[in-house]
């Protein structure tokens, strides 16, 4: 099996892909729109996107994505626990430090020790944590990277530098074609616009209360090409071989526009 995700090695994806397929050959990207292109061109099996963190709530970028990208599923879920620390070259020191390199996701989870820290530093956002350490060229850079990243020449400034010690990632697994979806599920993801009309999006949400499913998640995302208006994603708890849920699934296509069953798990 092949499984793409974000590379290089040591980034966090990496870590998700490893725990969601720990036999598979991993294929590491340089972006999230280049682990679903090969996820799309048959070159892999499945594509590792994350798209949620607690600190920072959706990853837009992957929500798109996702949407954008018909014929791909969420088979499976991981849950990753994320520590963000600053590396640097041997001899640096934080008082020192003038630059700092990572994800912007990092960057942003980071962002009150680096305003009371490093108020002057300049931010630079890179592809991924692990390859923002490739940017380290003196004793004045640094890089947010995971607490499990390690290189010949570097060293830790710091232990967690989150903005809160309990961070987490929420990954998916994707895969190609509705066939690949579970016969069971605890948890059912969708996405959707309302009719432009008022409580829209209360009967939307009533549909679910009808047959007593709880909802877990609820993002908005702007349409684009259309000002003004919103597509929808939405998780609640529910076993897709249940003829309540399908029911619920059909009455949902039928009231909203643009419906994307985009996983179930």
């Amino acid at each position: 099996m092949k499984v793409s995700c974000l590379g290089p090695a040591g980034s966090y994806s990496e870590l998700a892909a490893r725990a969601l397929c720990p036999q598979a050959e991993l294929l590491l990207c340089k972006s999230f729109y280049g682990a679903v292109g090969l996820l799309k061109e048959g070159k892999a099996d499945a594509a590792v996107l994350p798209v949620e963190n607690t600190l920072q709530g959706a990853i837009a970028q992957n929500l798109d994505l996702l949407y954008a990208t018909p014929g791909i599923f969420a088979v499976r879920e991981y849950l990753l626990p994320v520590e963000h620390r600053l590396i640097a070259r041997e001899g640096a020191a934080l008082a020192g430090i003038r630059r700092v390199f990572s994800h912007r996701q990092a960057i942003l989870q980071c962002g009150k020790f680096l305003a009371e820290q490093l108020p002057d530093a300049q931010l630079v956002y890179a592809d991924s944590t692990a390859e923002s350490v490739t940017h380290l060229a003196g004793e004045e850079d640094a890089a947010i990277v995971g607490a499990h990243f390690c290189g010949t020449g570097l060293r830790f400034l710091t232990d967690n530098i989150a903005d809160e010690r309990k961070n987490f990632t929420h990954f998916l697994l994707v895969e190609r074609g509705e066939e690949s979806l579970p016969l069971h599920s605890s948890r059912i993801y969708f996405a959707a616009a309302c009719p432009h009309e008022p409580g829209a999006l209360l009967k939307m949400l009533q549909i679910l209360a009808a047959f007593d499913l709880n909802m877990t998640k609820i993002e908005s995302r702007p349409i684009k090409n259309s000002p003004g208006e919103y597509c929808f994603f939405v998780e609640f708890e529910g076993d897709r071989a249940e003829s309540g849920v399908r029911a619920v699934l059909d009455r949902l296509k039928k009231y909203t526009r643009g419906f994307r069953l985009l996983g179930c798990y």
